[in-house]
Parts: structure tokens; C-alpha cells; sequence
């Protein structure tokens, strides 16, 4: 039988750095890297280890002695459990700072590129209430902290409505006040928990897949209006349209209230029927006169604010004179295409999504823009030299892709085609930096901002243009 490894516990060692995945960084004594998850730059502390491999440890510090002049206070209960805001003890300064030297790194260890000086991070100015889109998950046996299962208490209620804990799949944090969508999301959400439980709509139980209320999403826009859908794992429809009606006439700013009735083994909702059950089925989101149209399964920035910001230095990167033909790869709902359009002579977007095409083309004829055009498909497949004879040769290219970066045969067609300009925008500059070394024979990179789209996280989004050498 195999001996289990003692957790070494290291005393007074000082945290010097963030890395990846926000983990803060210390050495153990024998110079090994030790990754951190609860502690800031600048801590010193006793930490004992959780993990042990050949070149690094993972761990958590057991004891502070000195607290670092980076930290500020969280602004919510939750934090430390739920596993969201894992920077909300970092002052938003010392946050903006990481994230940019994240940046640098990557580009620099990962895709050995030369780089000229890049741009400072261009910080949120809402730095809580920020996101346009919510989802929580019900559950009939909300997590109990160990202070809870230690205690003497009985708990009579343990339904949940909130988010998963880290790494367990079938555990609900209940949350009292979440920080990151302004309100009327709290209260909404407490008051969809409130009344199902007095009037005994039950929740939904992952484990043995039973339970009425699955999950709760929330949207909101810059134009005030407000989406709701409830997704529902059994269908009981008196006990559907109790609450929803009291929903309806608690919240009559509510503009689109929806549900979803999801039998099936995961809660997403791509392969589902959405219903609509006051309102319309959809909302606006409105950027510099442009009007898009928002269902329950779009794909729009949750961070409205610093989306406009993005897509500004994105089209300023492009620096357009109204004569270039632009491909705008991994087009989503074509928010760039359309944004770029007025400057460009024609823009063409693809993407992988059937839904997110068909937004995208009735936006733009919601909009009036008739220099677009969009195609579905594969982005390997589609975007091959059949494709380019037909549609043209761009000029320039804007590429977006999802966080596992661009599949190699598209950064081959890129070079192929060879266009003067790329602007590669990424929420993952670490794959980011393994395709610009794939191209880095014939472009140079010209500019570098990151822009940061999600305070109190580690997450960070950077532009990046190449030129041709």
C-alpha cells in the first residue's frame, strides 16, 4: 500500500510575485516555487503544502505575519468562499499592475516575441457592479462551511441559490450579496429564492436529478432594460406560473421574462427551447448609435463599459481609411464587424455559431449597415482559399478567438493570405503568444494594450497589431 506524503509546512516566507490562474507566488527553502491561493504580494507567512511536484509546490498559508501594503479590505461576505472575485483583497492598482506584467510575460517566455513598448493597461472604471450577465444554480443541500458542520446547529433550510464551490460540481454557495451586477440582480434573485421556498417550489438536487428550480439567469443592459429566465428541470406548470407571475408583478421592469423546461443530464441551454412568457424574448444593448439585439443564448462582452473601450482601440488598431476589405475572424454577433464597418469598405465575419450568425445579419439590418456580410461554419473549414476567391483577399484582419486561441490551420491561412495588418484580440494571452509565434517570421508586433474587462479577477483581455516586416 502506497504511503501518503506528509504536507510540509514552511514558515516565514515571503510572497514575491502573481503567476498565472491568479496564484501568488512564494520560494521554499530549497528554491522550488510555491503557488499560492490566498494570500498578496508582499504577505509574509507560514504555508503548508497541499501539493508536491518535481519542480514546484501548491499551497495556503496557515499563518500571516506581516500583511502586505497591496491589500485592501474585500467588500464581500462571500469572498474567500465563493470562488469568483479571487483578487478582491488586492488593490485595484496593484491588480491592473499584474495583470499587465501577465501580459509581458506571456508574450515575451511563451512566444519569444520582440516587442515594442507596450501600452499601459487601460483599468475598468466600474471596478464592482460590472457584468450585464448573471447565472445562478438552485440546489436543495447548500454548502456548509466547516464552522457550520462543527456546530451544534440544525439547519431546517438548506436550500441554495447562488454559485458553484471551486471544483465541486454538485455544491451551491448561497449568496446573499453578489458584487458584480448592479441591482435590481440581488433582488431578484433573493426574491425568486424567498418565494419559491415559502410556497413549496423545490430545488433541484444534481446528485439524483430531481427538483423544480434549476437555474436563474439575469441580464441587463446599458439601456436599462432587464431579462429573466428560469430554467426549470421538472415541468409543473402551476407551480411555473406562480412564480413567474410573481416575478412579473414584482418586477415590472422586468422587459423579457423567460424559462427553459431542461430534463437533460448539464443545465446548458444552447439545445433548448426558450420560452417566452412576458415581454419580448430579447433585449437591446446599444454601442455609438449601434442597436444589438440580445436573446438568451447571444454571446455579448459582459462588461458593456469596457467592451465600447475594447472595440475602440480595436478599430483604432485597424487604423481604416474606408478602403480596406477586413476579415473579422470568430465574428460572435458581429459587434466588431459592424463597429469597424463605417470605416472599412466591406467587412466580412465568421463564425462557428448558427445562433450568433443569425443575430448578427438582423442586427446589421436593424442597424442599416449593408457593407457586411456573415457566414457560419467551422473556422478551420470556411475560412480556406475557395472562400478567399470568393469573397476577396482582405487588407486587414481582425481575429477574436475563444480562450483556447486559433487552431494552427487558421494561423496558416493568415500567413498564407499574408495581409498587411492583423489585430489579434485575446482573453487568453497565453495561447495568444503561441499563435504570434507561429507568425512571428513575417510579422512584427507594432502595439500591445491590455485592457482590463473584469476587476477583482485575474482575467485580463490585450490587443495586440502585427504588421508585415
Amino acid at each position: 500500500m502506497r504511503k501518503k506524503k506528509r504536507r510540509q509546512v514552511f514558515e516565514n516566507i515571503e510572497v514575491i510575485d502573481a503567476g498565472a490562474k491568479g496564484k501568488t507566488i512564494g520560494k521554499a527553502p530549497d528554491g522550488r516555487v510555491i503557488f499560492l491561493t490566498n494570500t498578496v504580494p508582499g504577505d509574509i507567512v507560514d504555508i503548508q503544502t497541499t501539493k508536491k511536484r518535481k519542480s514546484y509546490f501548491e499551497g495556503k498559508a496557515i499563518h500571516f505575519h506581516t500583511l502586505s501594503d497591496k491589500r485592501v479590505t474585500p467588500q464581500c461576505q462571500h469572498f474567500g468562499t465563493c470562488g469568483g472575485c479571487k483578487w478582491q483583497h488586492m488593490n485595484y492598482e496593484y491588480q491592473l499592475f499584474y495583470k499587465q506584467q501577465e501580459v509581458v510575460n506571456n508574450l515575451q517566455r511563451i512566444g519569444h516575441l520582440e516587442l515594442p513598448k507596450v501600452s499601459p493597461i487601460l483599468g475598468a472604471e466600474k471596478q464592482y457592479f460590472y457584468r450585464n450577465k448573471m447565472e445562478f444554480s438552485f440546489s436543495d443541500s447548500r454548502w456548509l462551511s466547516l464552522e457550520e458542520l462543527q456546530s451544534d446547529q440544525i439547519f431546517e433550510d438548506k436550500n441554495a441559490l447562488g454559485f458553484h464551490i471551486p471544483g465541486m460540481w454538485d455544491k451551491i454557495l448561497d449568496i446573499k450579496k453578489c458584487h458584480l451586477q448592479a441591482d435590481p440582480s440581488n433582488s431578484i434573485r433573493i426574491a425568486t429564492k424567498e418565494f419559491a421556498a415559502k410556497n413549496g417550489i423545490t430545488f433541484f438536487n444534481p446528485r439524483n436529478q430531481h427538483g423544480t428550480l434549476r437555474t436563474l439567469m439575469i441580464r441587463t443592459s446599458s439601456t436599462g432594460e432587464i431579462m429573466v429566465l428560469v430554467q426549470f428541470f421538472e415541468d409543473e406548470k402551476k407551480k411555473r406560473e406562480l412564480l413567474l407571475n410573481h416575478l412579473h408583478s414584482t418586477f415590472p421592469e422586468i422587459t423579457s421574462l423567460l424559462y427553459v423546461i431542461n430534463s437533460k443530464q448539464n443545465d446548458t441551454i444552447y439545445d433548448q427551447e426558450v420560452i417566452c412568457f412576458s415581454g419580448r424574448d430579447h433585449i437591446y444593448e446599444v454601442m455609438e448609435g449601434l442597436k444589438f439585439k440580445i436573446n438568451a443564448k447571444s454571446f455579448y462582452q459582459t462588461n458593456s463599459e469596457q467592451a465600447y473601450e475594447l472595440y475602440k482601440l480595436t478599430r483604432d488598431f485597424a487604423d481604416l481609411t474606408g478602403e480596406e476589405l477586413v476579415y473579422d475572424l470568430y465574428t460572435g454577433t458581429g459587434t466588431i464587424a459592424q463597429f469597424v464597418a463605417k470605416k472599412a469598405k466591406k467587412v466580412i465575419g465568421i463564425e462557428s455559431v448558427p445562433e450568433a450568425i443569425h443575430d448578427a445579419k438582423e442586427n446589421a439590418i436593424n442597424n442599416k449597415i449593408e457593407n457586411v456580410d456573415f457566414f457560419v461554419g467551422d473556422m478551420k473549414n470556411v475560412f480556406n482559399e475557395e472562400f478567399i476567391a470568393i469573397n476577396g483577399t482582405p487588407d486587414i484582419i481582425i481575429t477574436d478567438p475563444p480562450r483556447d486561441g486559433m487552431h494552427k490551420d487558421v494561423v496558416q491561412q493568415i500567413l498564407n493570405i499574408a495581409p498587411e495588418k492583423v489585430v489579434y484580440v485575446s482573453c487568453n494571452s497565453a495561447t495568444q503568444a503561441r499563435d504570434l509565434a507561429l507568425m512571428k517570421e513575417i510579422y512584427k508586433v507594432s502595439k500591445v494594450q491590455p485592457v482590463d474587462m473584469f476587476p477583482q479577477t485575474h482575467h485580463v483581455e490585450n490587443i495586440v497589431l502585427l504588421e508585415k516586416r
